[in-house]
């Protein structure tokens, strides 16, 4: 996107529909409706291409103005004990503010603040915390990376551009063609994108749930322990030596994963395995994991809840009285089917299954105000633009609003 001529309705912006944050994307506004020109993908589009939808709250599905639904909402929370603040889907200040709500409400002390993504999420958090890891960026895989497995392989549906980004094209130390991909799991890219490092991607198939078999198999074997087994989980112990051999001689290899795809009991393990083998590869070369995924804020969310309040955000099952559902990004995630009071603060464009006791609409960061979100990767944090016109609070007014009512 370097030199190019912008009209007067365009402009460059970030996206924040995937962890990958790409901030190329050339759109362009037509009274207020925007269109996605270039660098767009499956989950861009759908992003800046959605309507503006009725911004009017509604107390129990009926219209009612601003000043009545925050009245409402900050009734509902006086009388609560333990309100449950979930969802959290939101950017940094969002999240900052809602984090106050809860100091406010007690919900903080309850530990009562859970992100939509929290079960994913602490697969990754529970190996950072017991035996912690080496990672990278997905700036040093695009610069340094000489041989990259993806473990689980579904990464095209969770970050679209990750190859047309960071794996397919010259970095400062390596050129693209001299990458190899290797790939342990299914490749589900079925012709979704174009990439020269998939269509050459050595691909050993197996299932997701056979993963901590194949996991423990190849850090065994770069650990040098030889196993008695032909096979493991389909593949064969002599391509899974040949993982293991090319991983030894890389310069620089990356062990990717995501841990959304990791559904199954005790999925830590099958991580912790990818990060023991990345520490064996370190005793003789350079190795680095790459957590992948990242998406309704999450690595925002858990990112701010660490530096404000010294803990992961919760994963275990909490006892509330009342929920607070929080949803900027995706109107087709819901809230939680719920007999406890429901307020709802987030996208004009949800379809509720039950109706909320309280709905506040707010303006999407990235589309109708601007915000900030956190890379996957936490190595640097972008800037969201606001790109349409709209009468939308933003999430933090809103709670604002409810929070001086208390």
């Amino acid at each position: 996107m370097k030199n190019i001529s912008l009209k007067s309705n365009q402009c460059i912006a970030t996206c924040p529909a995937c962890g990958l944050l790409c901030d190329d994307i050339l759109l362009e506004n037509n009274q207020n409706v925007i269109k996605v020109m270039a660098n767009g993908c499956a989950k861009s589009i759908p992003f800046f291409e959605q309507k503006l939808n009725d911004a009017t709250p509604r107390i129990a599905g009926e219209p009612a103005t601003l000043a009545q639904a925050l009245a409402r909402a900050a009734q509902i929370l006086k009388q609560a004990q333990q309100p449950l603040f979930t969802g959290l889907s939101t950017d940094v200040a969002g999240f900052r503010a809602i984090y106050n709500l809860a100091q406010k409400t007690s919900g903080i002390h309850q530990q009562n603040m859970q992100h939509m993504n929290a079960a994913s999420t602490a697969r990754n958090i529970r190996v950072l915390q017991s035996t912690g890891w080496q990672t990278t960026t997905l700036t040093e895989v695009k610069n340094r990376a000489d041989v990259i497995v993806c473990i689980g392989s579904d990464i095209v549906s969770h970050n679209p551009r990750f190859f047309e980004r960071f794996v397919d094209v010259d970095g400062m130390f390596i050129s693209a063609k001299n990458r190899q991909l290797i790939v342990l799991g299914e490749s589900k890219n079925n012709g979704v994108i174009k990439s020269d490092a998939l269509e050459a991607a050595w691909i050993l198939p197996c299932r997701a749930d056979d993963l901590p078999s194949v996991t423990i198999a190849l850090r065994a074997l770069v650990a040098g322990k030889p196993l008695k087994a032909t096979e493991v989980a389909g593949i064969k112990v002599s391509d899974l030596q040949s993982v293991a051999d090319k991983l030894k001689a890389a310069k620089y290899a990356v062990l990717a994963w995501v841990s959304k795809d990791f559904d199954y009991p005790h999925a830590e393990l099958t991580i912790q395995n990818i990060t023991e083998t990345v520490a064996i590869l370190n005793q003789t070369t350079r190795a680095a994991g790459l957590a992948l995924g990242g998406s309704d804020g999450d690595t925002s969310a858990n990112n701010a809840n660490t530096w404000l309040s010294g803990f992961a955000l919760n994963n275990d099952t909490i006892e509330h009285d009342c929920v607070v559902w929080v949803n900027s990004f995706n109107a087709e995630k819901l809230p939680p089917n719920t007999d406890k009071p429901l307020i709802v603060l987030g996208n004009t464009n949800c379809q509720f299954e039950t109706t909320p006791d309280v709905f506040i609409p707010t303006a999407k960061p990235g589309l109708d105000c601007s915000g900030t979100l956190f890379r996957v990767d936490s190595s640097v944090i972008l800037p969201l633009k606001k790109l349409r016109e709209n009468n939308l609070p933003t999430l933090s007014e809103v709670v604002s609003g409810i929070e001086a009512l208390l």
